[in-house]
């Protein structure tokens, strides 16, 4: 591979974002924080956020092969955000859960879960992970199987 090769993520989080979409569902980002990451602070748990995507919510989003960019309200405050694609390991529709998960080891390909919980290196197949179970306050929660 060459080293000038675009990684794939950023067109999968593209695809994936515009298949929430068309199916009426509220796309959502799961993403590790780090310095690089410009997201509020007050609303990160343990190193990591959830992000609402869905149109309605963000304003001038810009998917790019590098960072995902856009402007959200926080408790009725505008804020700009910026996350590196290499800090997303999670696109999925809010309502049933379906989406893919990805490795934070940029050399490691993305894997989609199976209904049985196990991962597979199909990215291609049309095979719905495991929703996310409700944590406490009635977020969902991500599980990462590797």
């Amino acid at each position: 591979m060459p080293t000038s090769e675009i990684p794939t993520k950023p067109y999968l989080l593209r695809a994936l974002y515009e298949w929430c979409v068309d199916n009426g569902y509220t796309p959502h980002l799961a993403v590790k924080v780090d310095s690089r990451t410009q997201v509020p602070a007050e609303y990160v748990k343990n190193g990591e956020i959830t992000l609402n995507i869905g149109p309605t919510a963000v304003h001038k989003m810009q998917i790019g092969n590098d960072l995902v960019e856009f402007s959200a309200r926080f408790g009725g405050v505008a804020r700009q955000i910026s996350v590196p694609v290499t800090n997303v390991y999670a696109i999925y529709g809010r309502e049933t859960g379906h989406g893919m998960t990805f490795d934070l080891d940029p050399s490691k390909p993305p894997v989609q879960v199976h209904a049985d919980g196990e991962p597979s290196s199909a990215v291609g197949q049309d095979v719905p992970p495991d929703p996310p179970r409700p944590a406490a306050g009635g977020r969902p929660a991500l599980r990462r199987v590797k």
